[in-house]
């Protein structure tokens, strides 16, 4: 039984690469792919809905398969032609959440209250229910919780809340719309190929006590839940930059300013559903100003490449202009927005 079919998320967009049982006729070939959407999966069999219809495979002719980017919406640079929501079902799974659960198409997601990201419903498709109910059974599974409801709701860049079908059923339920949110996509080779030099980066699939320690000092985190949301995607990239190593030379400081062994700048790839999402971009005040995080976003990204990623989403606050420029600097295009909605508190 191959683990990565095992990994396959039921729902996803894939490509499968299995053994035919005797070649085909006409060309000789032993390998065929499917490519469409995994519907169902057993101990011994796995159906993949293709345009030609659905294609039954036995596990155990498999020999490769992963996860793909879901149809463009539209034409044009792969990064730019996916659809709004769908861009929003693969962003979803690469910030982590300790417990998420479904409402019909919607995923509603819970993390002790450790980020907005950890603990808001992505309202994509269908909850199987009238709106109405199905804000009301939000309330309810965030209140057991202790947490308000929260909603991301999603729309071109600089919509309003307001024209959205759900966004004026939640203000005039009393919510509140904040923290208006980028979406900038791109590709991973055009990011990688921006790559203004800089030390050494290092990465690795696991969280390490050194990384886990500089982010805590970052942000306020949350025991356990933290963990749980940077370790929450189907795969993670952890990056990091750290201080020593011909450091001061590169970057023209002080030989003692260049001392310690604490990272100096971080970042995270979250790997879903074909494509990297870019979060926990951190620079050490001492350090900023010197290209370090597009040093180290650039190399995160020429990671993924490798690995067969092609394709990079992060998000950024619409007002964070310096950001905004360096990703722009970086190729990263602005793809959509969204806003969060949040319940008063006394709900």
């Amino acid at each position: 039984m191959s683990d990565l079919v095992a990994a396959l998320p039921v729902g996803s967009r894939v490509v499968v690469r299995w053994r035919l049982e005797r070649p085909d006729e006409a060309t000789g070939a032993t390998l065929t792919d499917a490519v469409g959407t995994l519907s169902t999966r057993d101990q011994d069999t796995l159906t993949v809905d293709t345009s030609r219809g659905p294609v039954t495979i036995e596990r155990g002719r498999v020999v490769a398969a992963k996860e793909v980017p879901p149809r463009p919406a539209r034409r044009g640079a792969a990064h730019r032609a996916i659809g709004l929501e769908d861009l929003q079902r693969v962003m979803a799974p690469s910030w982590g959440a300790v417990e998420r659960q479904h409402l019909g198409d919607w995923v509603l997601r819970a993390s002790s209250g450790y980020t907005q990201r950890g603990n808001s419903v992505v309202p994509v498709g269908s909850p199987g229910m009238p709106l109405a109910d199905a804000v009301e059974q939000v309330e309810r599974w965030y209140a057991v919780r202790g947490l308000p409801a929260k909603f991301a709701v999603a729309g071109p860049e600089g919509f309003r809340p307001a024209d959205d079908m759900l966004g004026a059923l939640l203000l005039a339920r009393g919510y509140t719309a904040a923290s208006l949110t980028l979406n900038l996509t791109a590709s991973t080779a055009t990011v990688a190929a921006a790559d203004p030099g800089g030390p050494a980066v290092v990465t690795s699939a696991e969280l390490d006590e050194a990384w886990l320690e500089t982010y805590r000092r970052t942000r306020t985190t949350v025991p356990g839940a933290t963990e749980g949301v940077l370790l929450g995607s189907p795969r993670q990239l952890f990056g990091h930059i750290a201080p020593g190593g011909g450091l001061s030379q590169q970057l023209g400081l002080r030989a003692a300013d260049a001392a310690g062994t604490a990272p100096i700048a971080l970042g995270r790839l979250g790997i879903a559903a074909g494509w990297a999402g870019l979060g926990a971009v951190w620079t050490d005040p001492a350090y900023r100003g010197r290209g370090l995080a597009a040093h180290l976003t650039a190399r995160l990204a020429d990671e993924a490449r490798r690995d067969g990623v092609h394709l990079i989403h992060l998000q950024v606050e619409h007002d964070n202009d310096g950001a905004i420029r360096l990703y722009r600097r970086l190729g990263f295009d602005v793809h959509s927005s969204y806003a969060y909605l949040t319940a008063p508190q006394s709900r």
